[in-house]
C-alpha cells in the first residue's frame, strides 16, 4: 500500500502556518537563509522549492548566492555574518560544497540554534530527512492519524518505537552526508536499532531478504523485487533522473504488491524533508523569542 505522503504533508503544512501566524502576533517572523556555491541545476531547484514553501506557510527567505567558489576564509567570513544577523532565524549550507571549501568547521560559524539541519554536536535540531523518515514510522504505526500533523516526539516515540519494532529487522541503504547519514542519527536518537549498508557491505542482498523494513538513501535503483520478503516497508529518499522523470531506489510497479507499505517518487519524503526543516526553523524562532 503506498504511503499516503501529500495528505501527510498537507496536515503538516496546515498545522506549520498556524505556528508562523502565532508567531507573528507575537512579534516574531521567522526566516530561513539559504547558501548555495555554484550554478547547479538541480540545487537551483531545490532552493526553489524551500523558497515556494517559505511563501507558502508565511516565513521570510533569503538567498546567498555565490556562482562562483570563493577562497574558505572569505565563505566562512560571510556565512558568519549572515547567521549572526539578530533577524536570521536560521541558516542552511545547500551541499553538496566544492571540496576545497567542504568542512564541518564551517558550522562552528553558525549558532547552534540556528542549525537547524541539525549538523552541530550541541544543535537543538534533527535533521529534517531524519524527521520526516521517522514520520512516516509512526504513520505505519497509526495510519489513520494522518489527518492531523504528525511530529516525532523524542520522549514517548522511543517506547511506541520499541513496541513497534521489537524483532524487526532495518535495513538503512546509503551513508552520505545528505542522506543516509542524517536518517542514521535521527534513528539513533529515538534508539531504533538498524544495519546500514552502503557500497562497502559485502553481499548486501543477504540483509534485504531477511529485512521488515528498508529505508533507501542512494540515488540510483539498488533494491529489486526478488531481494524482498513478503510484507516488507519500503521508505525511499534516494532520487535520480531517468530522461527527465524522477526516480527513487526502486520501481514501485515492482513492489506494489510485495511490500505493505511504500513511498513512491517524487512527492513522498521529499516535500515532508522540506516541512520538517521549516517545522525546525520554527522551532528555533520559538527558542530565540523565549531566551
Amino acid at each position: 500500500m503506498k504511503i499516503p505522503c501529500s495528505e501527510i504533508s498537507i496536515s503538516l503544512k496546515q498545522d506549520l502556518k498556524k505556528r508562523v501566524a502565532d508567531l507573528k502576533k507575537r512579534g516574531a517572523t521567522p526566516k530561513l537563509t539559504t547558501v548555495l556555491i555554484g550554478t547547479a541545476a538541480d540545487q537551483l531547484s531545490f532552493v526553489a522549492i524551500k523558497k515556494k514553501v517559505a511563501a507558502e506557510i508565511g516565513v521570510e527567505f533569503e538567498f546567498s548566492h555565490f556562482k562562483k567558489c570563493p577562497p574558505f576564509l572569505e565563505f566562512a567570513t560571510k556565512l558568519r555574518e549572515l547567521a549572526h544577523r539578530p533577524n536570521t532565524t536560521g541558516v542552511i549550507i545547500q551541499l553538496p560544497l566544492p571540496s576545497h571549501v567542504q568542512s564541518d568547521t564551517l558550522y562552528n560559524y553558525i549558532p547552534s540554534v540556528k542549525d537547524i539541519e541539525g549538523h552541530r554536536t550541541k544543535s537543538p535540531h534533527l535533521p529534517p530527512l531524519g524527521l520526516a523518515v521517522i514520520s512516516l514510522l509512526k504513520f505505519i504505526a497509526s495510519p489513520h492519524e494522518h489527518k492531523k500533523a504528525i511530529y516525532p516526539d523524542t520522549v514517548n516515540d522511543k517506547v511506541l518505537f520499541k513496541q513497534m519494532l521489537k524483532h524487526k529487522k532495518i535495513v538503512l541503504v546509503g551513508s552520505g552526508v545528505t542522506g543516509g547519514h542524517p536518517i542514521a542519527q535521527a534513528l539513533q536518537e529515538f534508539r531504533v536499532g538498524f544495519i546500514n549498508v552502503n557500497s562497502r557491505t559485502h553481499d548486501p542482498d543477504q540483509y534485504y531478504r531477511e529485512a521488515d523494513i528498508i529505508i533507501t538513501s542512494v540515488g540510483k535503483k539498488v533494491i529489486k523485487p526478488e531481494m524482498l520478503k513478503k510484507g516488507v516497508i519500503l521508505i525511499n529518499t534516494g532520487l535520480h533522473k531517468i530522461g527527465t522523470k524522477l526516480r527513487g531506489d526502486y520501481d514501485e510497479d515492482e513492489v506494489k504488491n510485495i511490500a505493505s507499505w511504500y513511498t513512491q517518487t517524487p512527492n513522498g519524503t521529499g516535500p515532508l524533508d522540506v516541512l520538517f526543516l521549516y517545522k525546525n526553523l520554527i522551532n528555533a524562532a520559538e527558542l530565540q523569542l523565549a531566551s
